[in-house]
């Protein structure tokens, strides 16, 4: 197992709150890192997939009360919104009681109803812990692990395949499954082919602004119906819609967020791409690599920061902007290649702006400085600076 950075946090937050929900799309180690916190401490686990965990929980307050001493974990809780109300219950008699920490640890996906449920019924009660795939933290520092890591994704079965073929299979298999059987189970009656062909089209546009118009024509749908697959992808953590920064700098600025498929891995299946060889020829190289690079550094960052990219129409922008905590901000620069060069567009941004740092994120190692204020450095490098905050 490769120890995970969020566990400790996992930790905290169970000494904090009565119950800590863990998400995170399906397959990126929550189960493994539950468990490996179940063995430090007298604990139960309940996949409620399983029919005969389920049926275990036919009463639920009975059997949970029963095991009041021990941590309760439940997976796929989103499965069982019904068990929110009972959990309010004993978490309520547990303070009572003199227990009013490290009750329940809740794994699932974060699709919409599993947050409402748990926001309605648990407020005051919940913690929410992101767990997402493998970081440049959590892996050795070479550039090949990293080369790996930005073609086959942070998923672990994925990165850790002995293959580029047996990786690209396991996304392959990963896709099918979402579209075909998770998706459908949590609700949305959506044709698995159709959202295929939207997720398709993201990994194409990936790093642009959203143009719902387009994606609608592609699809032969209306927008609001682009609107409500996007909606859908971005709860399940599979996309990320990055919103424009919007401040009173006297600019006309540019309103229409960005899209980014979150795992690089996947954006290369989508794609067909398989190889090294194969990503590198493509031209969605340069957006792929602006993508594994904001995922990462947003995963490395402090709770709190708020992202952002910023264009003008003029042609000023920053590809991300990071509003860290205490009103610090910095702006990062990404470029794929061995001699990154800013252009005229990043240093009209920071006269806007007047960030206290700035970075360009490159595919080397070595930092340096490339003007007053501004270091070229790499990803892994930067990343660490950000978990050190």
């Amino acid at each position: 197992m490769i120890p995970r950075r969020i566990a400790d946090t996992v930790r905290i937050r169970l000494a904090q709150f009565p119950a800590v929900v863990l998400l995170g799309p399906r397959q990126a180690g929550k189960t493994t890192l539950a468990q490996a916190i179940a063995q430090e401490q007298p604990s139960i686990y309940l996949d409620l997939e399983r029919p005969a965990d389920r049926a275990k929980l036919t009463d639920a307050e009975l059997y949970l009360s029963a095991h009041e001493d021990k941590l309760v974990i439940l997976d796929e809780v989103q499965r069982a919104p019904e068990l929110f109300q009972t959990l309010r219950g004993l978490i309520d008699r547990g303070r009572k009681a003199g227990r009013g920490t490290g009750r329940f640890l809740l794994l699932g996906s974060a699709s919409i109803d599993l947050l409402k449920q748990s926001g309605e019924t648990l407020a005051g009660r919940i913690a929410y812990v992101e767990l997402c795939p493998l970081d440049i933290l959590e892996v050795d520092s070479t550039p090949e692990t990293l080369n790996r890591l930005w073609l086959r994704g942070g998923f672990p079965d994925s990165f850790l395949a002995s293959t580029d073929e047996l990786s690209s299979v396991w996304r392959e298999n990963f896709i099918r499954t979402y579209l075909e059987r998770d998706i459908p189970q949590l609700g949305p009656r959506i044709p698995a082919e159709t959202l295929r062909r939207f997720w398709t089209m993201l990994a194409h546009t990936q790093s642009q602004l959203l143009n719902s118009a387009q994606l609608a024509r592609g699809l032969a749908v209306d927008g609001k119906t682009i609107a409500r697959y996007l909606d859908l992808m971005v709860d399940l953590l599979l996309v990320r819609r990055l919103l424009p920064f919007h401040t009173n700098v006297g600019k006309r600025l540019v309103k229409s967020p960005k899209v980014y498929v979150r795992d690089s891995g996947l954006v290369h299946s989508l794609l067909n791409l398989g190889t090294l060889e194969d990503l590198l020829g493509h031209p969605v190289t340069g957006p792929s690599w602006e993508g594994f690079v904001i995922e990462t550094l947003l995963r490395a960052a402090p709770e709190r920061t708020t992202p952002w990219f910023y264009r003008t129409s003029a042609g000023a922008e920053i590809d991300l902007l990071l509003e860290l905590p205490g009103g610090i901000r910095w702006a990062i620069e990404i470029k794929r290649g061995l001699s990154p060069k800013l252009g005229k567009g990043f240093y009209q941004a920071w006269e806007d702006l007047k960030p206290q740092r700035g970075f360009v994120v490159y595919s080397g190692e070595e930092t340096y400085p490339i003007g007053t204020g501004i270091e070229v450095t790499g990803v892994r490098e930067m990343a660490a600076l950000l978990a050190a905050l």
